[in-house]
């Protein structure tokens, strides 16, 4: 049976610049086995250079703002202090990691200001999904016109610029430029595949939407072959987390029959599909390492430790998960992050919560900077990965 939030999504995504934000998503464990224990504890830390990442609004860091207009205040608020292109209160995982790699913030590709490539670009868009979308679809739910082949042909692009104006530039000009031979040394993340999945539950059957599982894990599975030819060699790639627990599932329908919810109060049907495309994309992933020969594939657990994190989130220290931080949603009145509306006469604000830290959801879709930085340390330490390596080793090819 198809959940169908269409009509209620259609009038709250309407909203010009604001349809971006609410079509990312809240995001982010296995046991070790005692052989790749031993492996890992042997391995020594990568050398990474730089980063190169693909996905959507859970890792952007400045192209929606760079496309439609720089996010309102108090966006930005706990560590950066001002927005900073990323649709939450603080840092991403994606900036937690460059801090564990020990390199620079991603700037983002399609940011043509005060920008310094050296280790690394980000081709995230927020609302970037791994398939296009028809125009319907885009206009409808605010997906971007970004998809991944797109990312991944602007990585294209990239890297030709890359060696063309290394060749061209003085030693002062090349310092904002990678080193063309270094392509090979860096780790490649893909974090994309929750848009496709939101927008299917929408517009098909759950049925309809398991039959569409095996392109999008191809479309995936192409673009990690291609980066490879390409010569990369370590890739990070992300599974999709728990969407039937996202809070805008409750904003845009505060009267969802009981039957359709777990004990978490998450959408069953929308979790059971997210489930079998993630074990799809693992599988796949396990066969590409075997076909990419010089490739290190790591397939990275999101669903489990954040739905974990729902299960557990007050003893994790997160006592008002239920509730969003920013935004006003009451009495059917919504008003997101940041904006201004007229609500029966008066003017109303889209405020934040005196303390994010002690909440999972930021805006209704997308993360605290408490909650990314708890994913970050449940993840990128190798216990929700295939094979089970922390991301500091993640060069290192495993069978």
């Amino acid at each position: 049976m198809a959940f169908d939030m269409g009509s209620h999504t259609h009038g709250v995504l309407k909203m010009g610049f604001w349809k971006i934000l609410f079509i990312g998503f809240l995001l982010v464990s296995s046991v070790l086995g005692g052989d790749q224990v031993g492996k890992r504890k042997e391995s020594k830390p990568c050398s990474f250079t730089a980063i190169y990442n693909f996905g959507d609004s859970a890792s952007d860091t400045g192209a929606t703002t760079a496309t439609f207009g720089p996010f309102p205040p108090p966006y930005g608020e706990t560590f950066f202090h001002k927005p900073a292109g990323r649709a939450s209160d603080g840092r991403l995982v994606i900036d937690f990691i460059a801090e564990l790699l020990g390199l620079p913030y991603l700037d983002a590709y399609l940011n043509s200001l005060a920008t310094n490539y050296r280790h690394g670009a980000n081709f995230a868009v927020g609302g970037a999904t791994i398939r296009r979308q028809n125009s319907s679809i885009v206009s409808r739910f605010g997906i971007s016109p970004f998809s991944l082949d797109i990312e991944i042909t602007q990585f294209d692009n990239f890297k030709s610029r890359t060696y063309d104006l290394y060749k061209q530039a003085n030693t002062l000009e090349r310092r904002g430029l990678p080193v063309p031979n270094q392509f090979s040394e860096a780790l490649y993340r893909i974090d994309i595949g929750n848009n496709d999945l939101y927008v299917g539950s929408q517009t098909l059957s759950l049925q309809q939407l398991r039959e569409e599982l095996p392109d999008m894990v191809n479309q995936l599975a192409s673009a990690v072959e291609h980066l490879y030819q390409q010569g990369g060699r370590a890739f990070w790639i992300q599974s999709a987390g728990p969407l039937g627990c996202s809070p805008v599932n409750q904003i845009l329908n505060p009267n969802i029959p009981p039957g359709f919810l777990d004990k978490n109060g998450c959408v069953k049907g929308i979790n059971d599909v997210v489930t079998e495309y993630n074990r799809q994309l693992k599988d796949r992933l396990i066969k590409l390492r075997a076909e990419l020969l010089e490739a290190a594939i790591t397939y990275v657990d999101l669903y489990s430790p954040v739905y974990t994190l729902v299960t557990n989130a007050k003893n994790e220290g997160f006592p008002n998960a239920s509730i969003i931080c920013c935004g006003y949603f009451e009495n059917n009145a919504r008003v997101p992050c940041g904006a201004k509306a007229i609500i029966n006469g008066s003017e109303v604000y889209g405020a934040s919560c005196a303390n994010p830290s002690l909440h999972l959801s930021w805006d209704g879709v997308h993360s605290t900077e408490a909650a990314n930085k708890w994913v970050a340390n449940h993840v990128l330490n190798g216990s929700a990965s295939d094979p089970p390596i922390p991301i500091t080793q993640a060069c290192h090819r495993y069978n």
